[in-house]
């Protein structure tokens, strides 16, 4: 009977592992992971350098005056006026001068009077030495028949040669007439020049980017400039780069800036790049000129893209290429398989890559690099959302 009861007992559990063995689930294989791909495509791509800085004026006019003591009398322009070339800026007070510009027309007048003078001299010294001079001439015919004395004969030679130091004594009373004249006007003339420059005039067309003039404040040749003009109201952007790119930069180099407060982009050129490099900062400078500088505010913030390069060819995301030291790899999915390229990169614009060898375009590539999957492996491609 022990005998029979274990034989059923071992039967019962043989039947019980045999059910659950048919009851258990069949072993399952796990999905091959999941990876986003993009298309390989080919187009153009243009690679820029940013730059950043403040505008500027391309050229800054300092106006000041050439006249020291003068109180400034009237200010006709104000900060951000447009001026054009020969405008008057400001007045500076004349009475004194104007005092002496009348003291000299006095100087003029007199010394006209005194040359009239002179020449009335010479005439009459002339006409008496002329009389002399013929009385001389009868004394010595008288004196060769001893008619006249010796005495009468010199007599009348000494008044030949006062009447002839008379002629000469005049002109040179004239010449000193017409000298003081001469000396009246040249002191005349500058006293129009300085009177001229009382008006302080823009010496070129612009706009005004600081008035240091005050009224009633008192000029001088030094100090602060009385206006700062813009020339040509042209403003440009002065921008600091990398030293490690100031080399690709280029006079004529087309760029765009964006000014802040401002919605549209400015196009703009590279007019002068710096040979300087700040040994501090390592940032070299670059002149951006503006096609359009109206409106823009002197010392705003600027930023701007310069083009240095523009190539066409096969592009791909910029995220898609791995950099390892031996060189750039991109992983491509084909047949359902990572293959693990090795690409040449060309140029780069901050979003895409120009691949000059190694991936043909329509190829797809993994978007992100360096993703957990290794060359060879199996995965399912899923293209990315444009």
């Amino acid at each position: 009977m022990k005998r029979a009861a274990c034989a059923m007992a071992m039967a019962l559990v043989f039947a019980c592992l045999a059910v659950l063995a048919m009851a258990a689930p069949p072993t399952l294989t796990s999905p091959p992971p999941t990876v986003t791909v993009v298309p390989a495509i080919g187009g153009e791509i243009v690679e820029t350098v940013a730059a950043t800085g403040s505008l500027v004026a391309r050229e800054e006019v300092l106006v000041n005056t050439q006249l020291d003591g003068q109180p400034i009398l009237e200010i006709l322009v104000e900060e951000g006026d447009i001026v054009t070339q020969g405008q008057i800026l400001a007045r500076l007070q004349r009475d004194t001068l104007e005092a002496n510009l009348a003291q000299f027309d006095a100087q003029m007048a007199r010394a006209d009077a005194s040359a009239e003078q002179a020449r009335a001299q010479i005439a009459q010294s002339r006409a008496t030495q002329v009389q002399a001079a013929l009385s001389l001439t009868r004394s010595r015919s008288l004196l060769s028949t001893g008619t006249a004395s010796r005495e009468t004969y010199e007599q009348r030679e000494a008044n030949s040669q006062v009447a002839l130091a008379q002629v000469g004594a005049a002109q040179a009373q004239l010449n000193a007439a017409l000298a003081d004249r001469a000396l009246a006007i040249a002191q005349r003339r500058e006293v129009e020049a300085r009177l001229a420059r009382t008006d302080i005039r823009a010496p070129v067309a612009g706009r005004i980017s600081r008035r240091g003039a005050r009224l009633g404040a008192v000029v001088g040749m030094t100090g602060e400039p009385l206006f700062r003009i813009v020339a040509h109201a042209t403003l440009e952007l002065d921008a600091a780069v990398p030293e490690t790119t100031l080399a690709r930069l280029r006079a004529g180099q087309g760029a765009s800036v964006e000014i802040t407060g401002y919605k549209d982009p400015r196009a703009g050129t590279v007019r002068l790049v710096s040979p300087e490099i700040s040994p501090a900062t390592r940032l070299g400078r670059v002149r951006i000129a503006l096609d359009d500088s109206e409106g823009l505010p002197l010392g705003g913030f600027a930023r701007a893209r310069v083009e240095v390069a523009r190539a066409s060819g096969v592009l791909v995301p910029l995220s898609a290429v791995l950099t390892r030291p031996d060189g750039a790899e991109i992983q491509v999915v084909a047949n359902g398989l990572v293959v693990t390229r090795r690409v040449r990169v060309g140029l780069r614009d901050g979003k895409s890559a120009q691949i000059e060898d190694g991936i043909a375009a329509g190829e797809q590539v993994i978007a992100i690099s360096g993703t957990f999957v290794r060359h060879g492996d199996r995965v399912t491609a899923i293209a990315q959302n444009p």
